[in-house]
């Protein structure tokens, strides 16, 4: 049996809400082709929420140009992230989730900017909503 989210919905609600790229990566794990996403490049002030649910993840100060091709940060907002051991594709990597609703976001990796986490976490786009600063 999985685990417990705040919002749970039956996987037809979920396809009913979500377009089905959003449905592919954050319900089935997908990934979006790299330099693709529409916040990849995008800097402007403000808050990154859960496409799923508007759970809270990320704040833009938080973010930064990592040249992997998809949005990266160095810190997620505080229990805001499940973190899941991952080995697919013949790697050891973290899946992040988002802790709300239980939606793959995409991993973290500990080649992030050595003078603030060390960490890089590399989001999908169409995991995330935008929500800019007033």
């Amino acid at each position: 049996m999985g685990k417990n989210y705040r919002v749970e919905k039956t996987e037809e609600e979920w396809k009913n809400e979500l377009s089905p790229e959003e449905y592919h990566v954050l319900r089935q794990k997908g990934t979006e082709r790299p330099f693709s996403g529409q916040y990849n490049l995008h800097f402007d002030k403000g808050d990154y929420h859960c496409k799923a649910c508007n759970a809270k993840l990320f704040e833009s100060g938080n973010k930064f140009e990592s040249g992997c091709g998809w949005p990266s940060f160095d810190q997620a907002v505080e229990g805001a992230i499940e973190y899941i051991r991952d080995t697919s594709h013949g790697m050891i990597r973290t899946e992040t989730l988002c802790a709300n609703c239980g939606s793959h976001l995409g991993h973290v990796f500990n080649d992030g900017p050595k003078e603030t986490t060390g960490q890089r976490y590399c989001i999908n786009s169409v995991s995330i909503d935008f929500d800019p600063d007033k």
